[in-house]
């Protein structure tokens, strides 16, 4: 098959089996004149980096019901941009989301650049970002690639080669099997085949549209594509988190970690620092102030990209009064604590103080 019959095939079963996404405009849609809205598309492909499109449809309902449009955003507190982000984790994204719709409100009449050139000019839009926005928001012919069109075309035409040192070819056959009409409808269509058909396991290749030009369908070779190239093994690193539980009010003693960095912004639990060589023994030298600490049963174990946690949970009772004086912290009440801006590890830490 050429690529022109590869693609049209493609958008012809796109067209009857796309899925329905918050952020997406339907194929039948697109074809009658409804033009996607650059900013669903931008929010929505900044919160699908690292995480499933399950995980994020609330996520996005939210952001957009709050603010509607990139002006919005670019006008909202960052405290509370962070705190509807928590829990999706690489918080840099969210930082970057603020400084990027920050950027076209105030140099770009809240309007989205068109081209992948401009659009990488953006605070936090990478290649494949800019990629995407180009081609789905504004037709734009460009070379889209993801995790699902990774696997669908290392299988497609075989290649081989592990990651990250194939994504130069995968590119490259993308950028040929785009058609210059419905590039936009094409990459989401090769992104809902890698999600729905040609899946990690057990791929369903006789559903598939591309099933007789395929180099493994239908072959135990299928499953083994893309190939990996190994990682390294992540190192350990430990420590120890602080619980001060207020005894009259049951307020949580929180606060902010620095603006860069690792969770840069958000907010935490006062602790030590992390790393391979803690010495639990002097653990309770770095509480934020004198009091009975107790270890709590359970340990906090968490996986960031490069490294994994594992932390000692103490709690303490006090009264806020005596501990008014603790720099950069304030207290917390129960009914609010779920609002603030925790990530993952902190609320698991707290999970494990609280009960």
């Amino acid at each position: 098959m050429t690529n022109a019959s590869l693609s049209q095939s493609l958008l012809n079963w796109y067209d009857r089996h796309a899925r329905r996404l918050p952020w997406r405009v339907a194929p039948e849609d697109r074809i009658s004149g409804e033009v996607p809205d650059p900013y669903r598309i931008w929010l929505s492909e900044v919160m699908l980096q690292q995480t499933t499109v399950a995980a994020v449809k609330d996520y996005f309902e939210r952001f957009t019901k709050t603010w509607p449009r990139v002006e919005d955003l670019a006008a909202a507190d960052e405290e509370d941009v962070m705190k509807a982000w928590a829990g999706l984790g690489y918080y840099s994204r969210a930082r970057n989301l603020k400084k990027c719709a920050e950027t076209i409100a105030r140099d770009h009449a809240g309007r989205f650049p068109e081209t992948e050139d401009a659009l990488l000019a953006l605070p936090g839009i990478g290649p494949y970002t800019a990629a995407a926005i180009a081609t789905i928001a504004f037709d734009r012919h460009a070379a889209v690639v993801d995790g699902n069109v990774e696997r669908v075309l290392s299988r497609l035409r075989r290649i081989e080669t592990p990651l990250p040192a194939a994504k130069t070819e995968i590119r490259r056959e993308m950028a040929e099997l785009t058609p210059e009409e419905r590039p936009g409808d094409f990459a989401q269509a090769v992104m809902d085949l890698g999600a729905t058909i040609c899946t990690p396991k057990r791929p369903a290749c006789g559903l598939c549209p591309w099933m007789g030009a395929c180099s493994v369908q239908n072959s135990s070779l299928a499953e083994t594509l893309p190939r990996k190239a190994p990682k390294k093994e992540k190192p350990t690193r430990f420590g120890a988190a602080f619980v001060a539980v207020d005894g009259s009010s049951g307020a949580v003693l929180l606060r902010r970690r620095p603006p860069k960095g690792l969770l840069g912004g958000m907010t935490e639990v006062p602790g030590t620092d992390w790393s391979e060589t803690f010495d639990p023994s002097t653990a309770v030298e770095a509480a934020p102030f004198q009091g009975a600490w107790q270890v709590c049963t359970g340990e906090v174990r968490h996986t960031f990209t490069h490294f994994h946690l594992r932390l000692q949970v103490y709690r303490a009772e006090t009264r806020m009064k005596a501990t008014e004086r603790v720099d950069g912290s304030w207290w917390s009440p129960p009914g609010t604590l779920a609002e603030e801006a925790l990530p993952t590890v902190m609320r698991k830490v707290l999970a494990v103080a609280l009960g």
